[in-house]
This record gives structure tokens, C-alpha cells and sequence, in this order.
């Protein structure tokens, strides 16, 4: 496919994507209806997709249009391409830019660009909750995450996974604070047939959320449970990091648990799955890993900044007050609960533990956030000591 005849594809898609459709079955979809396109094209229109999706405000602004073509149009003003080189009419190429396309994207570009690609309804509680760093996160959030990996300790070290990797063509940098973290610099797309991956020496996890695992108090041989598992990422760094306790996982959803005893056994480690609802009591250490609006993940997921409305954001707090209140029966006296989400917003987080930092039987003991950047996601960590 021609870089025009790519355009054509991202500008269809992004159509049905602003009409409510999902991004990743649409691309899926003209995928399979496209079978001439080669891997090459689908990574680029894939890439075309959630660049525009990132910066999806902003390019409108720019194209004059929150349509696929006015997005994409904004997305080549952005990047300094020729437009008429591509918007040519040609075989499969995107027709003419109009008159009216045309003074669009002559017209001066909006100041502060960058707080287009946040809901608008979003920014004041955005400007208070990151300061002075709002600028810079607003910035950091309209470029690609990177790929990280976790080193699985149990079985490898860093230096090690830097070499096999590398042999297998996949170029890793060191994190310079989370010492269990590996940041992909090329080859990120061979990352999942790597023989590495393949037979559980690493995963992939962002160094945000390895570096709040490493801040878990897990005392000798203890009982700890992941009440949220998910897919139990967590869970399996805590097994590799702490070989002599008992890791427990649970979840609501069994569903999403599907994939922990495959992922166990290919690590090396050992994870308790219990059935949803039936996580016992009097764990040394529970672990909350909410469900959120995963504002500091919206590089990764970035339909899911324009699918969230104040509703949706009120209910997720209500789901995470009512999971810390029955997560917090779940811990033996003298241990720890502890409280993580992949948000920045406040009232995700210190507003949800705050209740429980202010009863008696609770003392806050640690919190620590994290604001995106160019070496991870933002992401927030606290953990609750329960008094004797």
C-alpha cells in the first residue's frame, strides 16, 4: 500500500471509531476485509489510528473537523507532511482537499494545543490535580508509551534479558530507577514471539507499576492476596519477588483470571486462584489494584479518555470505595492494605483512602504517585496499616 492508500484506511476506520465503534475491532475488521494489506500497512494504519486517537482534539483543531479526514488532516499539518501530496485524488489516495479544508488548515493553529487532548470537561480537576506539571503531562500524554518490560527475577536477571533479548533482535535499555524494569528501544513488536517471552522470563509491565509492586511491605513467608488480580501481573511479580510467601489471587470476574495458571506455570512461579467471592480472611498483606478511569494509561488506551463521561467517573468511584470496604475485612490485624490505581486523578485516589486513614483502626503509613513520562505511566500507590 502507498503512505496515501494508508491514510484512505486510518481516515475509514476513525470514522467508525468516533461513531462509537472500538478501535481495535475495527481495525480487526478491515483487517480481515483488507487481506491484500501486508503486516507493514496494518502497522502503519494501526499507528495512524491511535496517534489520531492521542491527539484527537488537537488534530481536529488543526484539520478544521472531528471527522477521520479532518483528524488526519491535522495529523500530517502537525508532522509538517504535504498534504496535497497525499489528500491527491489518486488511486486509493484520500480526494482533493476542498476550499473550505484548505482555509481550515491555513488558519492559525489554537494556542496550548496540547490541553485539546484532554476532555474538556476534564480540565480544571486536571490543572489542580498536576500543577505546575500539567503542561508537561499534557504533552508527555500525546506521544507513544513505551514498551516495558519485567525481568522475572526468579529465573533471570537484567543483564541477562538484555543479552537473549538482543540476540533475538529486541533492544533493551536498563530503567534507571526500577531495577527490575527493561525499556524496549527497538524490535517492540517482536517482544511477544521472543523466546523470552515465550518461556516466561520476562513480561511485559510497565516500570510505573513494577516500581509501586517493589514498595509492597510483604513480610516473611506471608499470606497475601490480590484481590483485583485481573491478569494477575502483580501477582506474578510479587511470586518471583517473594518466593517463600503464599500468593493469592481473586477477582469478580473469573473470566479474567483465565490466563494466571498458564502465565504461573510458563514464570515459574506458584499463584493461588480462588473462585470470585470466595477470597477467606486474615491475609498479612490484601492488594487493591482498582478498577479505574486509567487516566495515566491514556497513551496506551486512548478512546477510553473520550469514552468517559462524569457519570462513568462517579461510578467508578463508588465501585472503589465499596472494594476498599470489603477488601479491608479481608486483613488480619497488624497488616497491610494497599490501594493502587493507574489514574492521576485525585478522586481516585487520596479521596478514596482517606476515610480509612482517618478511622482509628486504620494508620497510612506510605503513598507515592507517579505522573507520566517518557519512562512510564502515571500510576498511584498507598498502603494502610491496620492497628492492632
Amino acid at each position: 500500500m502507498t503512505p496515501a492508500a494508508r491514510i484512505s484506511a486510518a481516515i475509514e476506520i476513525l470514522d467508525r471509531v468516533l461513531a462509537g465503534a472500538p478501535a481495535e475491532r475495527e481495525l480487526t475488521n478491515w483487517g480481515r476485509a483488507n487481506r491484500f494489506a501486508g503486516s507493514k500497512d496494518r502497522a502503519a494504519i494501526r499507528d495512524h489510528v491511535f496517534d489520531a486517537l492521542r491527539c484527537l482534539g488537537s488534530f481536529a483543531a488543526l484539520g478544521g473537523a472531528r471527522t477521520g479526514r479532518g483528524v488526519m488532516l491535522g495529523a500530517l499539518r502537525a508532522s509538517g507532511q504535504d498534504v496535497a501530496a497525499l489528500f491527491s485524488g489518486e488511486r486509493f489516495a484520500p480526494a482533493v482537499v476542498t476550499e473550505s479544508e484548505a482555509a481550515a488548515l491555513d488558519a492559525p493553529a489554537p494556542d496550548d494545543l496540547a490541553q485539546f487532548d484532554w476532555p474538556a470537561w476534564m480540565l480544571p480537576q486536571l490543572r489542580e490535580a498536576l500543577g505546575d506539571d500539567f503542561g508537561t503531562v499534557s504533552e508527555v500524554m500525546r506521544q507513544r508509551a513505551p514498551v516495558t518490560l519485567r525481568v522475572n527475577i526468579a529465573r533471570a536477571t537484567r543483564p541477562e534479558m538484555i543479552e537473549a533479548l538482543a540476540a533475538e533482535g529486541i533492544q533493551t535499555l536498563p530503567h534507571e530507577t526500577v531495577e527490575t524494569a527493561l525499556i524496549v528501544t527497538d524490535g517492540a513488536r517482536r517482544v511477544q514471539t521472543s523466546q523470552a517471552y515465550l518461556t516466561g522470563l520476562v513480561e511485559v509491565q510497565d516500570a510505573s507499576s513494577q516500581a509501586a509492586v517493589g514498595l509492597i511491605p510483604v513480610p516473611d513467608r506471608a499470606r497475601v492476596l490480590d484481590y483485583c488480580a485481573g491478569g494477575g501481573g502483580k501477582a506474578l511479580a510479587l511470586a518471583a519477588r517473594f518466593p517463600d510467601s503464599q500468593i493469592f489471587t481473586h477477582d469478580i470476574d473469573a473470566g479474567r483470571m483465565r490466563d494466571i495458571p498458564v502465565r504461573a506455570e510458563r514464570a515459574g512461579v506458584n499463584l493461588h486462584v480462588l473462585p470470585p467471592g470466595k477470597p477467606e480472611k486474615s491475609y498479612d498483606v490484601v492488594l487493591v489494584d482498582a478498577p479505574c478511569s486509567g487516566s495515566g494509561t491514556w497513551r496506551r488506551s486512548p478512546e477510553a479518555k473520550w469514552r468517559l463521561t462524569p457519570e462513568r467517573l462517579d461510578g467508578l468511584v463508588r465501585i472503589q470505595s465499596q472494594v476498599l470496604d470489603n477488601a479491608s475485612k479481608l486483613v488480619s490485624s497488624g497488616g497491610a492494605l494497599v490501594y493502587m490505581t493507574c489514574s492521576v486523578l485525585p478522586c481516585e485516589n487520596h479521596d478514596r483512602i482517606a476515610h480509612l486513614a482517618a478511622d482509628g483502626r486504620w494508620s497510612l503509613e506510605a503513598a507515592q504517585r507517579w505522573l507520566p513520562d517518557p519512562q512510564g505511566d502515571g500510576f498511584y500507590y498507598a498502603t494502610l496499616r491496620k492497628l492492632a
